[in-house]
């Protein structure tokens, strides 16, 4: 199993950060790999990605979701994965969104991979998109204020 962990500081208050990750379908956007993602009903998403030539789909449920402080998943088909992301009040106008994600590599390309850390720079590399991307546009193109517990 494979941890990473990491954040990023946006010009948003949390509520605008929280409401735009709550938009699974834009996603792909801003998250390199990721071609489509599907909300098939409130906690459940379908996902095709295209990593390194190697396309996957499978499933992710939402087993958490506090507005404007968390939202948490985990696969329930495909790769073994599982993951959080919290929002963070820095002051009225910035907040800090962290992304802490376990997942167990494939196949030995995968694994190569998390070793030299390439999973590590992708996540930063969404996060650092999803700034740009939230800050570019100012306000969030949608929100899903639900709790999931």
């Amino acid at each position: 199993m494979t941890s990473i962990m990491k954040s990023v500081d946006v010009d948003v208050p949390v509520r605008t950060a929280y409401n735009q990750w709550t938009q699974f379908e834009e996603f792909p956007r801003f998250m390199g790999g990721v071609e489509e993602i599907r909300q098939i009903d409130p906690t459940l998403t379908r996902w095709k990605t295209k990593v390194g030539g190697v396309e996957r789909e499978f499933d992710a449920q939402i087993t958490e979701q506090h507005p404007d402080e968390r939202v948490a998943w985990k696969s329930v088909s495909g790769p073994e994965q599982a993951g959080v992301v919290t929002f963070h009040r820095l002051n009225d106008e910035q907040s800090r969104v962290t992304v802490q994600l376990d997942w167990t590599p494939d196949d030995a390309v995968e694994k190569i991979g998390s070793a030299l850390h390439v999973d590590d720079r992708q996540v930063q590399g969404d996060l650092d998109r999803f700034k740009e991307f939230i800050e570019g546009r100012g306000t969030e193109d949608g929100a899903w204020r639900g709790e999931v517990r």
